[in-house]
């Protein structure tokens, strides 16, 4: 399994070119308003440069959050970030692997990260997250998702400025359906595609108080 995350040229290369990503805002606006307003713990996994847990904190300041990442460039970039705030505690993990003793959260987001994993991760990965959460607890994934047909990939690439001969080989792609039922499976409520813009897309589900 190719996984380039580890060089700093290709997590540099990506925070570079990740403000420029189309519809993002559009996205990470939708995933914000999923988030209640007086969470007391936030788990950020697959941080990068800690842009995401910066929204979900500047929406709730008194939030303590969790920024995992296992990129030493990306985690070099969060905790440049958060250098001056207290309340935000890095932490080095591979998500490969079972996530470590992190405690319980209110919310956990991701953004772009787990489709590096293989699938049969993924699955495995949702079944630990919905362990983690608190009853009534919110996950949102915004995400790299798979697109239906080899067209619509491509004209994916085009639109974000890409080829496919420059498609990241880290990709491992999965579709949307596929991962609402994985989502419904392991026990999460309210399950559903929140927002979509061809490959980019927010899945969300609420651990059931």
């Amino acid at each position: 399994m190719v996984n380039q995350w580890t060089q700093a040229e290709h997590a540099l290369g990506y925070l570079s070119r990740a403000e420029q990503l189309p519809h993002r805002l559009e996205g990470e606006a939708v995933l914000l308003e999923q988030i209640p307003r007086n969470v007391e713990r936030v788990l950020d996994l697959g941080t990068g440069d800690g842009r995401l847990l910066a929204l979900v904190k500047r929406k709730c300041p008194h939030t303590k959050g969790v920024a995992l990442d296992f990129s030493p460039a990306m985690l070099q970039a969060a905790q440049a970030r958060f250098a001056d705030d207290a309340t935000v505690e890095i932490v080095a993990h591979d998500f490969d692997q079972p996530l470590p003793p992190l405690g319980c959260f209110d919310v956990v987001v991701s953004s772009f990260a787990i489709h590096h994993c293989p699938h049969e991760r993924k699955r495995s990965l949702y079944e630990e997250i919905f362990d983690l959460l608190e009853p009534g607890g919110v996950f949102c994934n915004l995400e790299h998702v798979a697109s239906p047909t080899p067209a619509l990939h491509e004209r994916f690439l085009y639109a974000i400025g890409q080829s496919p001969h420059t498609d990241d080989p880290s990709n491992k792609l999965l579709d949307v359906e596929t991962q609402l039922g994985w989502l419904r499976q392991v026990g999460f409520a309210d399950v559903d595609c929140y927002w979509k813009w061809l490959e980019l897309a927010l899945l969300v589900g609420v651990k059931p108080a």
